[in-house]
């Protein structure tokens, strides 16, 4: 069976690499394009439109996050961002982070020896703070959620592969932290909640920093939103076996254990 699986593998490889027509050093240079001619695409805010409210959080209605969390294999780093309601919270979401395409596990594997096509968006898990195990948050002004916005769909449009080392989930929300002017010394190789504490501590103190977007704030851990979520998970299950126990009586002492 493992002579099988490998040559599944193989198989794998062969296919990918004649279909894409890729190789790394290709694939590694289209994905680190230069900054210079996406910033020129992006839409124009002054420098006095940005600082408007740069030195208050609480004025700032939108933000960004770089997070990680749990998976079957070693996790993944992504991004959200959108409004906070009237206390700070988060109160929409959209996701951005680079991804094998497709749920198959076989690009995953595949994209350890060349890279594969990529997705940009949510992957299973990334919305849901049960899994969650790092995170970063950043308030943005409007004017600088435009502008971290707009390069982000720029950089999505211009990041179609995806490979474990040369350009991963890590890269990627490198690539936005940069733009963003912070400080992405950090490895990409580091496992995904290394990555985003790594890149939070580097970071945490530039909440006035010339030249950085947004500002860094402290929020509850991730421990803290997991377990806030876990116990709405139970409490939503637990509500669940009282309605079906209501529907049904003595359904529940019927099934098997």
């Amino acid at each position: 069976m493992a002579r099988d699986h490998r040559a599944a593998l193989l198989t794998a490889v062969l296919v990918f690499g004649i279909v894409l027509h890729l190789n790394p050093a290709t694939a590694s240079a289209q994905a680190n394009q230069n900054q210079s001619g996406v910033e020129a695409r992006l839409t124009q805010v002054s420098p006095a439109e940005l600082a408007r409210g740069a030195t208050n959080p609480a004025s700032k209605s939108y933000y960004i996050e770089f997070r990680a969390r749990n998976a079957q294999s070693y996790g993944h780093t992504f991004s959200i961002y959108g409004r906070l309601n009237e206390h700070g919270g988060i109160a929409t979401k959209t996701v951005a982070g680079l991804h094998p395409f497709t749920k198959s596990e076989v690009p995953w594997m595949v994209g350890h020896l060349i890279m594969v096509p990529s997705e940009t968006g949510a992957s299973d898990g990334d919305t849901e703070d049960e899994y969650l195990i790092a995170r970063f948050h950043i308030a943005l002004s409007t004017a600088e959620y435009k502008k971290v916005t707009t390069f982000i769909r720029d950089l999505q449009r211009r990041s179609p592969v995806w490979h474990a080392v040369l350009y991963n989930c890590n890269a990627f929300v490198g690539d936005i932290a940069r733009f963003m002017g912070l400080d992405t010394s950090i490895s990409p190789l580091h496992l995904p909640k290394d990555y985003i504490e790594g890149l939070r501590d580097l970071n945490m103190s530039k909440a006035h920093v010339p030249g950085v977007i947004g500002t860094p704030i402290r929020v509850a851990d991730a421990g803290k939103l997991r377990a806030i979520a876990l116990r709405a998970a139970e409490h939503h299950a637990q509500q669940q076996r009282v309605a079906l126990q209501r529907k049904t009586p003595g359904a529940l002492a019927r099934e098997p254990h």
